[in-house]
């Protein structure tokens, strides 16, 4: 009984935020509209037949007339149906890998379960040609021509973004790319592909002991019991996506900006940039090789100084 108030509570309370921040960012921003984020778009270099993997924040755009429906219309646009979309669509429930894994009598349902990840990962799914991965902590969903191919299987693969999973098979498609729009370099998923594929030669313990069989339904109610291996809590701690390593943040934006892999711009009101993927993934390798990674201390980042 608990339960399911405390859920509505916490529903009509995020309600209640989005509108005060949609009504914040409409006085203080000035009206952009879908045409100009596909002229956007193509300034920054996303052209049609691209597959996207998009990391997002919405009001960073501005205020979008259309809201998320119009972002996900113009990403749509820019990359046209020879081009394909994935949107991070992660369901945490209890709010980490970890805890999600230890939850008692947690099911993963893509018929039932929405996604943590905000407002447009939450409008793309609504879109009717969406396909959905199966997995209980990183399911990933995709649109147009590569969509089914990037996310069936999902739950078969070994491991979160081991072979198999969209990560790995985004990395091997021509002009695939991993697009940024008012984020920074810190909440990029795509990192973890180069942990799993270096396995024990990666520089850093970065996974739990135990790997977990989580239950999981597919879209006709199959059950499957699709493994997870959480990552491990003290490395994790230093990551790049946590607020205190703004060190390691602009140090891989410098280092992929000397690389000439990063390219900037401006999409509506938003910084943007993409990194095409297999590049990101070979230099991420490159960087390992050197002792760098996403959880590197600021000592390890000083002994490799950028130039």
């Amino acid at each position: 009984m608990l339960k399911p108030l405390k859920n509505i509570v916490k529903a009509v309370l995020e309600s209640t935020r989005r509108r005060r921040n949609e009504q914040q960012i409409r006085r203080s921003s000035r009206l952009v509209t879908r045409a100009e984020l596909v002229r956007d778009l193509a300034r920054l270099g996303i052209a049609r037949g691209d597959t996207l993997f998009v990391h997002s924040s919405l009001k960073s755009l501005g205020y979008v007339e259309g809201g998320a429906a119009a972002v996900v219309g113009a990403l749509q646009d820019a990359v046209g149906p020879e081009g394909t979309l994935l949107v991070p669509t992660y369901y945490l429930p209890a709010g980490t890998v970890k805890a999600a894994c230890e939850m008692e009598g947690y099911v993963f349902d893509p018929n039932r379960h929405g996604t943590n990840m905000g407002r447009l990962p939450e409008t793309f799914l609504t879109q009717a040609a969406t396909h959905r991965s199966v997995h209980p902590t990183h399911s990933v969903s995709a649109w147009g021509k590569h969509a089914q191919y990037l996310t069936e299987g999902h739950h078969q693969a070994p491991s979160i973004f081991g072979e198999g999973s969209p990560w790995q098979r985004f990395v091997g498609l021509e002009n695939a790319k991993v697009l940024g729009l008012g984020v920074s370099m810190g909440p990029v998923t795509f990192y973890h592909v180069v942990e799993d594929a270096l396995g024990d030669a990666f520089p850093e313990p970065v996974w739990d002991e135990r790997t977990y069989r989580i239950p999981c339904l597919d879209r006709d109610g199959r059950r499957w019991e699709v493994p997870v291996r959480p990552f491990a809590r003290a490395v994790a701690a230093r990551r790049i996506d946590y607020a205190a390593r703004e060190d390691l943040r602009d140090y891989f934006r410098r280092e992929f900006e000397r690389a000439g892999l990063r390219v900037n711009g401006q999409v509506g009101d938003a910084e943007a940039w993409f990194i095409p993927a297999q590049g990101f993934f070979d230099h991420l390798q490159g960087l390992a090789a050197d002792g760098i990674t996403i959880y590197s201390t600021p000592e390890q980042l000083a002994a490799r100084p950028l130039a």
